[in-house]
């Protein structure tokens, strides 16, 4: 687990983006930049979660403002995770490294998918939408 804040309040996020952000990705490297790049577009906090049970315990001790779920964490599928982010009505997008969504059971056909690499600006308009998804 990384998180960019060291777990203190930080500064207020531009209105139209989330204040803080979960990113739950089992690639390192990838969780890193994606935390620089949320970071760069003047969201507060990142946080991130490389496993189920990893990004579970983050929401326990903090709800997040909006989530960014990889599909597969490693040889794990992350829909634990997005169950209990809809339980909770906390915004979530899932993110993957493949193409199509014909992975995405029918109970999550409404959130949005990210393909890696990310696009820029389909980044920024997901997290845009956590107002409109919370």
């Amino acid at each position: 687990m990384t998180t960019i804040d060291a777990g203190q309040p930080a500064a207020q996020s531009p209105a139209d983006l989330p204040g803080d952000v979960l990113i739950v990705e089992d690639d390192p490297l990838i969780a890193l930049d994606l935390s620089e790049t949320i970071m760069s577009f003047g969201v507060a906090s990142v946080r991130t979660a490389g496993t189920v049970a990893g990004a579970l315990q983050q929401i326990d001790e903090r709800k997040p403002d909006f989530v960014l779920l990889d599909l597969r964490l490693g040889g794990e599928k992350s829909f634990a995770v997005a169950q209990r982010l809809k339980t909770l009505m906390i915004p979530f997008a899932f993110t993957t490294g493949y193409v199509g969504t014909g992975g995405v059971p029918a109970a999550f056909a409404d959130v949005a998918v990210l393909i890696k690499p990310y696009v820029l600006d389909n980044l920024r308009i997901a997290l845009q939408s956590w107002r409109a998804s919370a």
